[in-house]
């Protein structure tokens, strides 16, 4: 009964990648497709936030039910699962601050409001939040709407942090992406030099990646005027989007060993 429950276990969280480099480098890629992506469906195509998010969350919740179902792990699905939480986070955090009116910092309140009951909420059910804790489909609608709160976070701080309106703090497209990426850099030292949880470094890197690819994707589609190179949202999106297939068939796919607790 026991080899039973353990091969079980290895066959679900077969589903959930092995975190290496190459993870984080297609989950910027992604990050920053779903700032492109998002802004081309809401913005280009003049859908506006609340219809765009309406799609983007139908999207989501398709994709992540069938990342349920898959017996598996199959990269395509999980990376296309990720691209739609980062567009969906999108244009759920433009909704929240402009449409809404809460502002950049009313937004990224909300968000980490809302983020931290998830993980709590994970936690208090499952007693731990560890990605290699997925053994049961209700756990892993838990890792994918924390996933989504983490994504919608991300966008909002980028976007606070670059933007000089609605309360932002004006630091620009290109100085919001080296203050992230250092934030990165911390947090990959305190993984490999310190004895912090990696756990709970794993989700620190995986929301600041967000707005590293929000401040990229920025930088990509914002007019000159406001500090970005004005390229086309839908050839960015295209250009990272076969940038990221590259990623899944080049770098190694690895499902992460039931085993591993390093994340």
């Amino acid at each position: 009964m026991n080899n039973k429950h353990s091969s079980l276990a290895k066959r679900t969280l077969s589903k959930v990648p092995e975190v290496t480099f190459g993870f984080w480098v297609i989950k910027i890629a992604a990050t920053t497709l779903g700032e492109t992506g998002g802004d081309w469906v809401s913005m280009s195509l003049n859908l506006g936030y609340l219809i765009g998010s309406a799609i983007f969350a139908v999207i989501f919740i398709a994709l992540v039910w069938g990342q349920v179902k898959a017996e598996h792990f199959r990269p395509v699905l999980y990376w296309a699962t990720i691209v739609a939480t980062t567009t969906l986070g999108t244009t759920l955090a433009d909704f929240a601050d402009r449409s809404v009116g809460l502002g950049y910092l009313g937004g990224v309140a909300m968000v980490s409001t809302l983020l931290a009951a998830s993980l709590a909420i994970w936690h208090w059910s499952e007693g731990t939040v560890s990605v290699h804790s997925i053994t049961r489909p209700k756990v892993e609608w838990f890792y994918w709407v924390t996933i989504l709160f983490s994504q919608t976070l991300g966008t909002a701080l980028g976007d606070w942090a670059a933007g000089s309106d609605r309360g932002g703090l004006g630091l620009g497209y290109e100085v919001g992406a080296l203050v992230f990426g250092a934030g990165l850099i911390v947090v990959a030292a305190l993984y490999f030099w310190t004895r912090v949880s990696h756990t709970l470094l794993f989700w620190l890197a995986f929301i600041l990646t967000r707005p590293l690819g929000a401040t990229l994707g920025d930088l990509l589609d914002k007019p000159v005027s406001a500090g970005g190179l004005h390229l086309s949202r839908l050839y960015a999106s295209l250009v990272l989007l076969v940038f990221i297939a590259a990623c899944i068939y080049f770098i190694p796919q690895r499902a992460a060993p039931a085993d591993d607790e390093t994340a």
